[in-house]
């Protein structure tokens, strides 16, 4: 009886500990989920997402994202990243790419983890699925990603619904409108301020609080949003699919972004040729020109890191001419191209490289096109980015702003603070206050030297 009872009491015992343990265990891995610890994430969080395929495990972090559960940055911004580029003021200097947030589903998430600015896209006119699955592939070994999604969106209306729907804050109910005039609200304190111009397009431009039927429309100002445009994958006329893109997200978006480097879209890449180039780019900047508000949205091009010497130079010639000059260049996309040093199993796959093999190409591509526009284009430096002097190269070679997205995969969320925290050491043990001094740097101090011989 006595044995019988002190077996019982040993596995209830053994239950109380468990139940101990891994309530600790829980514990410990939440409280260094929500601070961010870099190792945590890196060396437990990501491999365990990682047991997952990719696509699910992005769709996964996706949804986490979404509902903001995710670490927010446990230090401020550096003041030496916040920047302005095209009259806009970037509080951070660190965005996401597009690619992460293809259907503009957890923009305020993503802002919360760090990021100054987000690009979500491509997004195409019509929805379409995409390529087939599977159509992502981890290098680990590599730290590295092929993708061959193709462009799956759910299209302009869905992901437009969304992203105004973020600015929208429906009247409680019982809210009485307020109607009242700037005479009688000299402080402009805890009153909804009605804007004169009935235009539905300068409304949606206000960056204060506007009556709008039974809603106020507020442009949420955390962060920079860019919208990435893509055509359809059966279109007849991919011109006009850039140009319906430019009409729809000109009112949203911060800025826009004509993808003609996805090498996942059947001949798309043939638009960065000059001719085609100078024909598209002509048409979306009339379209932005027309749009019937101030400020009006940067138009910027995104390039592949495979272009030839003279391809570089047909598009560095198109996008300075006045008809076809663009505000911005994003450099680049994913590239085709396999290095030698690729080991993972899945380096033949087909699709777009991205991650750390990328990072000397895209590097001298943003060096090429900062030499031959002279430094009168702004340059957003995007691929290999997983450490502070990853982005420091990238901004001495030229660029202005920065995106990460396959540095996600491997370190999770605090890579963006890593970042921004190396980064700042860096440009502080250059003797820079700014990062805007530190633009371009290598360029400048090769015309220096040329000048002095």
């Amino acid at each position: 009886m006595n044995a019988a009872a002190n077996g019982s009491k040993f596995w209830v015992q053994l239950k109380e500990a468990a139940v101990i343990v891994n309530g600790g265990i829980i514990l410990f891995g939440g409280i260094n989920l929500y601070r961010g610890n870099e190792k945590f994430y890196e060396e437990i969080a990501m491999p365990l997402l990682r047991i997952f395929s990719p696509e699910t495990a992005h769709n996964i972090s996706l949804k986490l994202i979404k509902c903001k559960l995710v670490p927010k940055p446990q230090t401020p911004d550096p003041p030496s990243l916040k920047t302005q580029v095209w009259g806009r003021t970037f509080p951070s200097m660190i965005g996401l790419a597009a690619g992460y947030d293809k259907q503009g589903e957890a923009v305020d998430g993503l802002f919360k983890m760090g990021f100054g600015f987000v690009e979500v896209g491509s997004v195409t006119p019509e929805p379409q699925p995409g390529n087939p699955k599977p159509r992502v592939f981890r290098l680990t070994e590599d730290k590295a990603v092929i993708n061959r999604y193709g462009f799956n969106s759910e299209g302009h209306d869905a992901v437009y619904n969304r992203l105004y729907a973020r600015n929208v804050e429906q009247t409680p109910t019982g809210y009485p409108q307020t109607y009242l005039g700037e005479e009688r609200n000299m402080l402009n304190i805890g009153f909804w301020t009605p804007v004169e111009d009935n235009s539905s397009k300068l409304l949606e431009r206000q960056w204060i609080k506007v009556v709008k039927g039974n809603k106020h429309f507020k442009r949420k100002d955390n962060g920079v949003l860019g919208v990435n445009l893509g055509k359809n994958k059966q279109t007849e006329n991919a011109v006009e699919d850039y140009v319906k893109g430019v009409k729809k997200f000109g009112p949203i978006a911060d800025y826009l972004v004509i993808n003609v480097s996805s090498p996942n879209t059947p001949g798309l890449r043939d638009m960065q040729r000059q001719e085609e180039l100078s024909r598209l780019l002509e048409k979306v900047v009339e379209e932005r020109n027309k749009l019937t508000f101030n400020p009006k949205p940067p138009l910027l091009i995104k390039i592949a890191p495979d272009l030839s010497e003279e391809e570089k130079k047909d598009i560095a010639d198109v996008i300075t001419r006045p008809k076809s000059h663009v505000d911005g260049l994003i450099v680049s996309n994913t590239t085709v191209a396999r290095p030698d040093s690729l080991v993972s199993k899945n380096k033949e796959e087909v699709g777009g490289l991205s991650g750390a093999p990328l990072k000397d190409k895209s590097l001298e591509t943003i060096r090429d096109m900062y030499r031959l526009t002279n430094g009168q284009v702004p340059i957003v430096g995007v691929g290999g980015i997983s450490n502070g002097q990853d982005a420091y190269s990238k901004v001495k070679a030229g660029a202005s702003l920065i995106q990460l997205y396959t540095a996600l995969i491997y370190q999770g969320p605090p890579v963006i603070s890593k970042i921004k925290r190396e980064l700042d050491d860096l440009l502080r043990n250059d003797g820079y206050s700014h990062i805007s001094e530190a633009v371009g740097a290598d360029f400048k101090a090769s015309l220096q030297t040329k000048n002095k011989q």
